[in-house]
């Protein structure tokens, strides 16, 4: 699976290297629906900043979103921190006078908070580009390059896909549903395979690996295994074009949900050797529009995309 990425997030960069139009209505949607309260939209930063010096009216509008919402935002987290900067300070005065376990409890959750709170909102007033805001994980939004009347298209998606028909319930019932395995595709896949195809850029991607698989040893008797995530990056470093399959999902009362799902295979010997079972599959640039333009009558042909596909050296290292 791939647990969390580092995305292109720029869609100019979309447009400059794709020839890509951006779907503004569906960016304003989103911005819309997260500012208004509709949606609890998780979207990347770098995806926001995208929008820091509009060019159009409709992109000025998007960035008044934007601020909106992280006007809101920021209020509610300085409520935050004064309440619990008010529970740190009861806290330590109760400490003072006599030492319980209750206090030193409130006291350790006030600071966990405290912390926790200011790095919010750091993150809502930095203006300094960070790695991180590019790092997405199921649930967040990032753009996907699709196909619409013969034109690449740029739509912001969330990385978690909800297949059009299925319950909402479907989140919680599949929450692995931002992968979609290559030897499922003809099974729970099968109303997007062969008709909704997407792409995800990205430059790098993390994993879940046991730490003794990593390590390549068995655990001993009374030995528990530990939880590592490692970053695996392309050598020589470039952008990948992950295959990836979308939805557009509706119902009654609800807000329109546009999400994906990256496809993955079995992974290459490295990869394998670092203790992971899965691997995304990146596509050669070739192959964007046949990928983009499936024809369902002819699924070989999109297996033959996805055998395809662009076989980097991934060389890995624990993350950050």
């Amino acid at each position: 699976m791939c647990y969390s990425a580092q995305i292109v997030a720029d869609y100019r960069k979309f447009v400059r290297t794709f020839g890509a139009l951006m779907d503004i209505h569906e960016f304003a949607r989103l911005f819309f629906e997260r500012a208004e309260g509709v949606s609890k939209a998780k979207v990347p930063k770098a995806m926001e900043d995208a929008f820091a010096q509009p060019q159009t009216e409709a992109e000025s509008e998007i960035k008044a979103l934007i601020e909106k919402f992280n006007a809101e935002q920021t209020s509610k987290l300085e409520q935050d921190l004064f309440k619990q900067r008010k529970r740190l300070v009861d806290a330590e005065r109760a400490l003072q006078t006599k030492v319980t376990k209750a206090a030193a409890e409130s006291q350790r959750i006030a600071t966990d908070k405290i912390a926790w709170t200011r790095g919010k909102l750091d993150d809502i007033q930095c203006t300094e580009p960070r790695a991180r805001d590019s790092r997405i994980f199921p649930g967040h939004y990032a753009p996907v390059l699709v196909m619409e009347n013969g034109q690449r298209v740029i739509k912001p998606m969330r990385y978690q896909c909800r297949i059009a028909g299925k319950p909402a319930s479907y989140d919680v019932k599949y929450p692995g549903t931002y992968n979609a395995r290559r030897d499922n595709l003809e099974g729970f896949w099968q109303p997007l395979f062969g008709h909704s195809h997407g792409i995800l850029v990205i430059s790098e991607f993390y994993e879940n690996v046991s730490k003794a698989k990593m390590e390549g040893r068995k655990l001993d008797e009374d030995e528990k295994d530990e939880n590592v995530v490692l970053e695996f990056k392309p050598n020589p470093s470039h952008d990948m074009l992950v295959a990836c399959l979308w939805s557009c999902w509706s119902a009654p009362g609800e807000p329109d949900l546009l999400s994906f799902a990256a496809i993955t295979d079995e992974p290459p010997p490295e990869i394998s050797a670092a203790g992971h079972d899965r691997c995304i599959i990146p596509i050669k640039p070739e192959n964007i529009d046949a990928w983009l333009n499936p024809d369902a009558s002819n699924l070989a042909a999109q297996y033959a995309i996805l055998d395809d596909r662009d076989r980097p050296y991934y060389e890995h290292r624990l993350a950050a």
